[in-house]
């Protein structure tokens, strides 16, 4: 699979689950973000 230039890809804890298959995700220095799944993860969620 080819990575997009420019993405990110870090690890952490998902602490919430919000609608539109959003989830709020802790990252392991603390700081807590807004993430979202796409692809095959996204059709089958």
């Amino acid at each position: 699979m080819a990575k997009k230039e420019g993405a990110l890809e870090l690890e952490g804890t998902v602490v919430e689950a919000l609608p539109n298959a959003m989830f709020r995700v802790e990252l392991a220095n603390g700081h807590k973000v807004l993430a979202t799944i796409s692809g095959k993860m996204r059709q089958h969620y």
